[in-house]
């Protein structure tokens, strides 16, 4: 069900906050957006990812790994501004960090698709605030799908013969695999791969 309230209440908003029922909320140009919860199977996709991100791609290169960080747009915190699952700095964007968000757009976004989330309505929000690559991974099936910025918008990228997604902002590879998981690698580096959740 979707509904669309034209005022919030500042009292609805205010006992949002209090009980930290406001977590995951985001704003898209001064309009309030209340996704549910993660599932369970969501929250352990997505901390699978992040641990594997931690130990084979952020730690040996410099780079970090966060999840449900607030990215805004340069200066639109905090009236522009979007939560991917997972947020991945290569060095050269660690700048970025604020202590409450991400001021323009990280290396790489994570976003686990539920049924009837907006994940592919932010893509376009992230192109804007030039976000290199936004992966996609379907919370059931466990596919993936990959967007690389060119220019001013994304292009879905393909798999190679073997089914492999390439990042070149990683060298991270991603597959998905059955039944219902996600084949995890590190390019040329057949050790590293493992299967989440």
């Amino acid at each position: 069900m979707k509904a669309v309230m034209p005022q919030v209440p500042e009292h609805f908003l205010e006992r949002r906050r209090r009980i930290a029922a406001d977590r995951w909320d985001e704003m898209w140009e001064g309009e309030l957006h209340i996704p549910p919860a993660p599932t369970f199977e969501h929250q352990d996709l997505a901390g699978a990812m992040e641990n594997w991100l931690r130990n084979h791609w952020a730690q040996p290169h410099g780079s970090k790994v966060y999840h449900q960080v607030n990215v805004a747009s340069p200066g639109g915190w905090p009236d522009d501004y979007r939560i991917p699952d997972l947020v991945l700095l290569t060095p050269d964007r660690l700048h970025i960090k604020k202590r409450e968000y991400a001021d323009g757009g990280p290396t790489v976004v994570v976003e686990i698709r539920s049924p009837g989330d907006e994940s592919v309505e932010k893509l376009s929000f992230y192109a804007r605030i030039g976000v290199q690559e936004a992966w996609i991974i379907d919370r059931d099936t466990k596919v993936p799908e990959l967007y690389l910025l060119r220019g001013e918008n994304y292009e879905q990228a393909t798999s190679d013969a073997d089914g492999w997604l390439h990042s070149p902002a990683t060298g991270v590879g991603l597959r998905g695999e059955s039944p219902n998981k996600l084949a995890i690698q590190l390019a040329g580096r057949p050790e590293t791969r493992e299967l989440v959740p």
